[in-house]
């Protein structure tokens, strides 16, 4: 009877001291939310997006699971242009988007890829039905020429490889650039810019 007593009372220390742990890893990853993009990863109006708790515990989206679109958003008199992409959750179970979603715009003179803006990437959890979005930022073309000419959009989910082509919701055209770098941004999930 005292085996038993002392094999019992060590099996709840062990599994106490599991729980710490677990609680110390959780507490850590809620310790890196303190910015703005963070915030609007955690809590944006609707995303369906959970706490750092959840994070372990699902897989992430896949694209099949996702029901993405796109919009035109910009705000007269910004200095840019932006388009929200949201990615809605059909998957029948909640996932996770970690990262940037890989953006390229199809255009009359060949593919123009998206560089990634430099706010922080929170994994985010989306719900089940649920929403999130980002934005996609790009100059104005007003050089007063005809510009480069766009006529898709394709996203990549974080961590995906399969992606999904859209009509282009935006301005028409691109100013040309002089090959010094992408003038288009994207921006990280649960944000789109201009104070969100």
């Amino acid at each position: 009877m005292r085996v038993s007593k002392l094999t019992f009372a060590t099996l709840a220390v062990v599994a106490g001291l599991s729980l710490t742990a677990c609680q110390n890893d959780d507490d850590g990853t809620g310790q890196s939310k303190p910015s703005s993009s963070s915030a609007a990863s955690s809590s944006g109006g609707g995303s369906g997006s959970g706490g750092s708790d959840d994070n372990s515990k699902a897989d992430k989206c896949r694209t099949d699971e996702l029901e993405i679109t796109a919009a035109d958003r910009t705000i007269d008199g910004d200095g840019e242009r932006t388009v929200a992409v949201t990615l809605k959750n059909g998957g029948g179970r909640d996932c996770t988007l970690s990262g940037f979603a890989g953006v390229d715009l199809k255009t009359s003179e060949g593919t123009v890829s998206a560089e990634r803006s430099g706010e922080q990437a929170d994994p985010i959890v989306l719900k089940d039905g649920k929403s999130t979005y980002f934005g996609i930022t790009y100059p104005d073309n007003d050089s007063g020429g005809s510009g480069v000419r766009v006529t898709g959009l394709v996203v990549t989910p974080p961590n995906e490889t399969k992606s999904v082509t859209l009509d282009w919701p935006g301005a028409a055209t691109l100013p040309v650039t002089d090959g010094s770098g992408s003038s288009v941004k994207v921006g990280p999930m649960g944000g789109i810019g201009q104070g969100d």
